[in-house]
């Protein structure tokens, strides 16, 4: 997923990176590190908050000088000053909320609490000052007479919208209302990530009786036994991490184990100590509130507006369409995974902690290709190094360790990645491991969007990717699943897209685009996972360094599908959630009941009391895919319509990956989505070709 800033995403598209000062803090004084990338060797965790001060007083004195200028108003002396203005504090939320994800503590999350409502004034006293706005609105309504360039005239109508869509229109009550709501909003969204994160790290599965092990490949286990060594246990530990659980719901063959696991994990914040029930509803309450004061009956037409679907009527026709094509495919691997453990000892009905193990063992028993078989072939190191080699025969980027350039964390590399003229283009970091420290699952962000500075001066970006792949052992590397190598394909696809950006202004750089376009890049890479070409160059047995043999490669390609009905309605199921808690008209007493009712159509397994998902739903209540979860399915038609014509071209073409950059990667949102999409493709995207490259098609 594309890791957007959590908060004041309305404020932060405006503001352009901007840092010179004299002050002694790390976070305020110009880096000395090259392209003054950030000086995590000098930033500790006291030095946030006198930042946040600082820079907050600095920003709204940059707005107040706009506000209060005397002179009639331009697009020079209003809009592009606008764009300039906050920079510093552009910059210290955006390492602050980063790593505040990657590498938190309990001073970091209460950093976090006493910032969010500061951020949240200083966000609203910019969005609601109404002579900046009336500034703002002169310009636009001349708009036609300005003769600006494209990027110019685009700044210009986002600017107006961003606040327009945020309150600025608002008087008296109602704007005073809209700003407690988003106060009340931003704590919420920072406790409901606090709690998951803590649910996740409550639960361990501690095992001290080997026989409980059975089933449970060697890397599984080696891994639950330096789990339970690093906390200082004997026996071993398995957690709610997904590199953990995952691979022991895979193959554990106690099934009591693995019901244990299942509960805890579809359980998360759903009561005791972390409950995020109340939160799940207040903040639906909130963002409803908030789409009725804006004008909109549901807060799906508010955020869709501006999306490449554009209203909710299409969202749910998006979905139930696919949900309806999708479904007999999903109900036909339910049926024939049902069969197989029927046939190999369950007795009665496939329970939903059965499905990924009887699944696991029909896919090796069709295809002989399992993780435990595969691992060996995907060492960390040589995948690594395979995705920067593609980068480079599509795109030209060389990627060289930069060791003089600080991490925030010891297990982070940086790279000074530059195109095949020496151009420097962006600065890299990878983290790749689970900690206790990080929130579960895998994203992209930026530490500096790409932009150019109020001298002139050409800012390129800072880019992440933050996983939590399988750890290396004291006897083995890290050694990444399947689904691993395709998690690392997917977020580089979401740094390249910020890593080849070009244009004046942040806010219409890089991966600043619609919430529906922004997963094309990250989806598009993982087409070449299955791609014999390109599993060949690189899949080496990290003992033997025999190359991944032909029939291995063959059963990759082959089984990409296995399980895709299942898995297209599993991801519909997740879409047509979030848009139910989005399309409310009034909040419902029961999270339980309510998200049982709004899914029914996609339940392929029992339903099990006590469990739900909504309360840990981050990608919708701590993220930024409110009524915008579809995407990712939106996405796969791009991205199935895109590939075709790599594939059409030839999947290392470089006038195939020249159209992409030029057209999509480098672009941003200096058009429209759609626009963009048919400048690459010469026509709409075709839905078709999901269908064909999921094997969903009759026959």
């Amino acid at each position: 997923m594309k890791k957007l800033s959590l908060i004041f995403t309305a404020l932060f598209a405006l503001i352009i990176t901007s840092c010179s000062t004299d002050m002694s803090n790390p976070l305020l004084e110009t880096s000395t590190h090259r392209y003054n990338a950030p000086a995590f060797d000098k930033i500790k965790t006291e030095h946030y908050l006198p930042a946040f001060e600082a820079a907050i007083a600095e920003g709204k004195a940059e707005i107040a000088a706009i506000a209060d200028n005397t002179e009639e108003p331009t697009f020079e002396n209003t809009i592009l000053a606008l764009n300039y203005a906050g920079g510093k504090l552009n910059l210290v939320s955006g390492i602050f909320y980063n790593i505040n994800e990657a590498d938190t503590n309990d001073e970091m999350q209460k950093i976090a609490e006493t910032v969010s409502p500061m951020m949240t004034e200083y966000s609203l006293s910019t969005i609601l000052n109404e002579k900046l706005f009336e500034r703002i609105k002169k310009v636009y309504e001349q708009r036609d007479s300005l003769n600006l360039g494209q990027e110019e005239a685009r700044l210009l109508e986002q600017t107006y919208k961003q606040f327009a869509n945020n309150g600025a229109n608002l008087k008296g009550e109602d704007k005073e209302k809209f700003t407690k709501i988003q106060e009340e909003l931003s704590l919420l969204s920072l406790k409901f990530g606090s709690n998951v994160l803590a649910s996740t790290n409550a639960f361990t599965l501690h095992i001290t009786d080997s026989t409980e092990l059975v089933g449970l490949p060697a890397f599984v286990v080696a891994g639950g036994a330096a789990e339970a060594k690093s906390r200082g246990l004997e026996g071993w530990v398995y957690t709610l991490q997904y590199p953990s659980s995952g691979p022991f719901m895979k193959f554990s063959a106690n099934r009591a184990l693995r019901e244990k696991m299942w509960r805890a994990s579809n359980s998360e914040a759903l009561g005791g100590e972390y409950d995020n029930q109340a939160i799940v509803k207040r903040m639906a309450e909130l963002r409803l509130q908030e789409a009725n004061l804006l004008g909109h009956k549901l807060y799906s037409d508010y955020v869709l507006e501006d999306n490449m679907a554009k209203s909710t009527e299409i969202v749910n026709d998006f979905l139930a369409d696919l949900l309806k094509k999708s479904l007999p495919f999903a109900k036909k691997d339910v049926e024939a995974v049902q069969q197989y453990a029927n046939a190999h000892g369950l007795e009665g009905q496939l329970m939903p902690w059965d499905f990924s193990y009887y699944s696991e063992q029909l896919k090796n028993e069709k295809y002989s290709v399992s993780d435990e078989v595969l691992k060996p072939y995907f060492k960390l190191e040589n995948v690594k190094q395979a995705v920067f080699a593609l980068a480079d025969s599509l795109y030209g980027l060389k990627f060289e360790l930069a060791k003089d350039i600080p991490g925030y964390h010891p297990e982070v590399e940086v790279y000074d990645v530059k195109d095949a003229s020496g151009r420097h283009m962006a600065v890299f970091y990878t983290d790749f491991y689970p900690r206790e420290s990080k929130r579960g699952g895998a994203w992209m962000t930026s530490f500096r969007e790409q932009g150019f500075s109020k001298d002139g001066v050409e800012e390129r970006p800072f880019v992440s990717i933050v996983c939590n792949f399988t750890k290396p052992t004291e006897t083995e590397p890290s050694l990444l699943t399947f689904y691993e190598v395709t998690t690392f394909l997917h977020e580089f696809g979401h740094a390249l897209h910020g890593m080849l950006a070009e244009g004046k202004y942040t806010s219409l750089t890089g991966t600043s685009v619609a919430r529906d376009f922004v997963e094309l890049p990250s989806q598009i890479m993982e087409n070449w996972a299955t791609e014999k070409e390109y599993l060949a160059s690189f899949a080496k047995h990290y003992q033997t360094g025999e190359v991944i043999p032909d029939e291995l490669v063959k059963k990759i390609i082959d089984s990409k599908n296995f399980n895709s009905g299942y898995q297209s309605v599993r991801q519909l199921h997740f879409g047509t959630l979030d848009m139910a808690w989005h399309t409310i008209t009034s909040v419902p007493e029961d999270v339980v009941a309510f998200e049982n009712e709004a899914v029914k159509e996609c339940i392929l397994l029992p339903v099990i009391e006590g469990t739900a998902f909504s309360t840990s739903f981050s990608h919708i209540f701590a993220g930024g895919y409110a009524a915008g979860y579809y995407s990712y399915k939106w996405a796969e038609v791009l991205e199935a319509d895109a590939f075709k014509y790599f594939k059409e071209m030839g999947i290392f073409n470089k006038e195939a990956a020249e159209n992409f950059r030029k057209n999509i990667l480098s672009r941003g949102n200096i058009e429209d989505a759609d626009v963009l999409y048919r400048n690459f493709r010469g026509r709409d995207p075709q839905p078709e070709a999901l269908m064909e490259k999921l094997g969903m098609v009759k026959k």
